[in-house]
């Protein structure tokens, strides 16, 4: 045992490069959230622009077997950069508490209103819980877009005019999703509406990103510079080419290639930022990514429960989106 325990706490894990592994992991898993929930709160801001009862039903029962589901990628970032780069974690979650509780209010109201909504079937009732569920399914986001935009730029304060900016990115980027899961779930039970409001999403979303930029190019460090490397050129480029085939599939009706092409905006954002930031992960407090990881033992134990346990937490994942494949029927509720 003690020989085991010397040999996992005298190097890297095989010599791979486990800080960089673990930062990019950290930011894959928050893609993971951004995109699987992603949809789901776009969902909810394109209820708002429903009027039929029929229309709204089908919204809710579209996520209602995955919204919960979905938010376990948020509790499995926070416990990977809590596990792997614990100084950040605390000084990221202290300096932006208000955000944090932000977000957290927004997917507790998100998550309770559609409950609440289904109890009655008076007016006044599911207007309330209806407006309640569509400002959780936008807040959401939004709040999150502006933690991320701080993050990136190492600032303390909690409002600032790239987290707004970063914010509004996010949302729309979710609208892009929701509308192409709405799609491919509900297939004709939702007006022809929806895939404007997805077209229109995606041409705000690279709006967005091209301002968003440029905010960047005042904010960061290396200014212009960081934002001319050939990854980030060729990512913006992939971005522009994604948002063009999502709206290409979105109006022929291929469904599934518009969800896949929402993935690639998803991961393509949070590549970028993942890319501004390395080497440093906390910018803020000086921290690189190699400075803020743990001690080589526990990193090492952690990479070995991480490749056994990622695989289990995908696999029930690919269970539940095969058990309720297929569209939603009109007998089905939320």
């Amino acid at each position: 045992m003690t020989s085991a325990v010397d040999a996992l706490a005298a190097g890297p894990l095989l010599g791979l490069p486990l800080p960089e592994l673990w930062f990019a992991l950290v930011f894959a898993i928050l893609g993971t959230f951004l995109f699987l929930d992603g949809f789901d709160f776009g969902a909810g801001a394109i209820f708002a622009t429903l009027r039929e009862d029929e229309a709204r039903e089908a919204v809710l029962s579209a996520i209602g077997p995955f919204w919960d589901g979905n938010e376990v990628w948020l509790v499995v970032f926070g416990g990977a950069l809590f596990a792997a780069f614990p100084s950040v974690y605390a000084g990221l979650f202290s300096r932006h508490y208000l955000l944090m509780f932000g977000i957290l209010g927004a997917l507790i109201l998100r998550g309770l209103a559609p409950e609440m909504y289904e109890q009655r079937h008076d007016e006044r009732w599911q207007r309330w819980w209806g407006r309640s569920f569509v400002a959780g399914s936008v807040l959401a986001p939004f709040l999150l877009g502006a933690f991320a935009g701080n993050w990136l730029v190492g600032t303390s304060r909690s409002f600032t005019v790239i987290g707004v900016v970063v914010g509004i990115t996010v949302t729309a980027l979710t609208v892009v999703s929701g509308a192409a899961f709405l799609r491919l779930k509900t297939r004709d039970a939702l007006p022809k509406t929806v895939t404007r409001i997805g077209l229109w999403a995606v041409g705000a979303y690279l709006l967005a990103v091209v301002v968003t930029l440029g905010v960047l190019a005042v904010r960061l460090p290396a200014g212009v510079d960081a934002l001319l490397s050939a990854p980030v050129l060729a990512l913006v480029a992939g971005s522009v080419a994604l948002g063009v085939g999502y709206g290409v599939a979105l109006r022929r009706g291929s469904n599934v290639l518009a969800l896949t092409a929402a993935a690639g905006l998803t991961y393509g954002l949070i590549t970028v930022v993942a890319i501004l930031m390395y080497p440093s992960i906390d910018p803020a407090a000086g921290l690189t990514v190699r400075g803020a990881i743990v001690s080589t033992l526990p990193l090492n134990l952690m990479s070995i429960g991480a490749a056994l346990l990622l695989p289990l937490i995908a696999t029930y994942f690919a269970v539940l989106y095969s058990a309720f494949s297929g569209p939603v029927t009109a007998d089905e509720a939320y």
